[in-house]
């Protein structure tokens, strides 16, 4: 029975690298206002008598510095936010280890069939699956129903005789009225057998040896 999850929150997050506020970070921003207010007093003290500054001139100066103090704030409290979101991902994408995912990509065939998932073209009247080995080499050209329900690829020739053990892909080619239509990656089922986090990014990867970003997967099922 199919077990289709929802992806976690922090696999929709863009890319970003993640750091964490420190100490040192807040020396520098207290150090840095101490610095102003020498800055602001000095202002005060050398200003033509003449020709004074506003108080509201004074008063713009210190909100700008309180506002770029405070956004540097925020900005490291995200960083860290970002950094434990992505430790979450990981964390819940780690259970899917030894599950089957359902996404495009080549599968590992090792003599039992394989799921299945086409999408004929819109206007399709006609489908045809392809499937390949790991060499490129066409081994199977059939006609399939017009479906987009699951279907089983039994891996044999058509003496009946299987296919070899190894990494095989598949394509459909969707025809309508005698003309191509498309040709398309089939989604199938393939077992993981880890999850990494890397470059911001969370992978997936396959018993096929691909690699795979995790949010690409459109279902999860029970091996």
């Amino acid at each position: 029975m199919d077990v289709t999850q929802n992806l976690p929150a922090a696999l929709t997050a863009p890319p970003a690298k993640y750091t964490q506020a420190t100490k040192n970070d807040e020396t520098v921003i207290s150090s840095d206002f101490e610095t102003f207010l020498k800055m602001l007093t000095a202002q005060m003290e050398n200003q033509d008598p003449m020709n004074p500054i506003e108080s509201s001139d004074y008063a713009v100066q210190l909100a700008t510095f309180s506002g770029v103090e405070q956004q540097v704030r925020t900005n490291d409290l995200l960083d860290g936010l970002g950094t434990k979101l992505g430790l979450m991902g990981l964390s819940d994408i780690a259970g899917w280890v030894g599950m089957e995912a359902r996404v495009a990509a080549p599968v590992m065939f090792d003599q039992t069939p394989v799921t299945l998932v086409p999408e004929p073209a819109a206007g399709a009247d006609e489908t045809r699956l392809v499937v390949r080995n790991a060499a490129g080499e066409v081994i199977e050209n059939t006609v399939m129903p017009m479906t987009t329900d699951p279907v089983q690829w039994a891996g044999v020739d058509q003496s009946g005789n299987p296919f070899p053990r190894g990494v095989y892909t598949f394509e459909l080619v969707s025809s309508g009225n005698g003309r191509h239509l498309s040709t398309d990656p089939v989604q199938a089922y393939s077992k993981i057998t880890e999850t990494q986090s890397s470059d911001g990014q969370l992978w997936l990867v396959l018993e096929s040896g691909q690699k795979i970003q995790a949010d690409t997967v459109s279902a999860i099922r029970e091996s």
